[in-house]
């Protein structure tokens, strides 16, 4: 097997990636793109996908799949994180994809997806010595891993994404004068109960409210991965950006620069959980991976 593709089937978007075995050991990326179909759309206060949100996402495998096929991958792998994990229709939604395109797809548990991330971050950053810590937060949950170079030694995830505290905090457009302290309190209540805390030497963080942050940073008209990965975020950008988010209606997000006009109803409570972040863990900065799960998958996969 020297050809895989991979579709990462999270919460707010689903990824795709085509990557190819080199004779070096490396794998060469033949595609790598992502369909905001928000899965999770609604889920926290249901406990259910909805009819709708599951065959928009089940067509988007679908169309997925069949460029796997044009671009004649030996093996497709789908997965599924936090949403699928905690959707009581699930099993209907793994029924749907088989039925469209005979992609079975594998819902995989949190510790694992921790795993695959931390394998994607050590495949395409140098890292610094001492403590690292990896977190990727996505619309459902947001997963946390510690380790120290090529060694994890802990990994955990908290069912806490941009989602839930959305739709709990921010349903108002602009939002309220005290809700971005209250989203924060709850926020840091659910990771401090998690255990997230510490002091590493190096912050890593992934995912797309990371990545979209970067690119607003960079004021990117078009997403450049090659300038995004191992680029910084500091607090103090984190702050700005999550202060001009509060501000701007869902509309007036939309038109800034670098960030996804799909995500701009979840980015402030994004750059609220990595402000958070940052705080439990004493980071001034943290490192971008434009890699995730998709990348640590397929790298796995290849490698055996």
């Amino acid at each position: 097997m020297k050809r895989v593709a991979i579709i990462d089937i999270g919460s707010k978007s689903i990824k795709f990636f085509v990557g190819e075995k080199q004779e070096d050991g490396t794998i060469k990326t033949l595609l790598d793109t992502n369909d905001i179909a928000a899965l999770g759309e609604g889920l926290s206060k249901t406990g259910r996908i909805s009819d709708e949100a599951l065959e928009r996402n089940a067509q988007s495998v679908k169309n997925f799949a069949e460029k796997a096929k044009e671009l004649e991958a030996d093996k497709i792998v789908a997965v599924g994180t936090m949403a699928l994990r905690s959707a009581e229709n699930s099993a209907d939604f793994v029924t749907r994809v088989k039925e469209l395109c005979g992609v079975e797809v594998q819902i995989i548990p949190g510790e694992e997806e921790a795993r695959l991330s931390y394998l994607a971050v050590l495949s395409g950053l140098s890292l610094q010595d001492g403590e690292l810590v990896i977190f990727d937060t996505g619309g459902g949950s947001t997963e946390f891993i510690f380790g120290q170079g090529t060694e994890l030694k802990n990994r955990f995830s908290v069912n806490l994404g941009s989602n839930r505290i959305t739709e709990m905090f921010f349903t108002d457009d602009p939002v309220k004068e005290g809700s971005v302290e209250a989203a924060l309190a709850q926020i840091d209540k659910e990771f401090a109960e998690a255990g997230v805390c510490g002091c590493p030497a190096q912050l890593v963080g992934m995912g797309g409210t990371v990545t979209s942050m970067g690119a607003v940073r960079h004021m990117m008209d078009k997403y450049k991965p090659e300038i995004i990965q191992g680029s910084a975020l500091t607090k103090l950008d984190v702050e700005e950006q999550l202060a001009a988010y509060a501000k701007r209606t869902v509309e007036e997000r939309r038109a800034i620069p670098g960030l996804q006009p799909k995500r701009a109803d979840v980015i402030l409570t994004g750059a609220c959980i990595l402000k958070v972040i940052m705080e439990r863990l004493n980071a001034s900065q943290l490192t971008i991976s434009d890699r995730g799960l998709r990348h640590g998958l397929a790298f796995d996969l290849l490698n055996k």
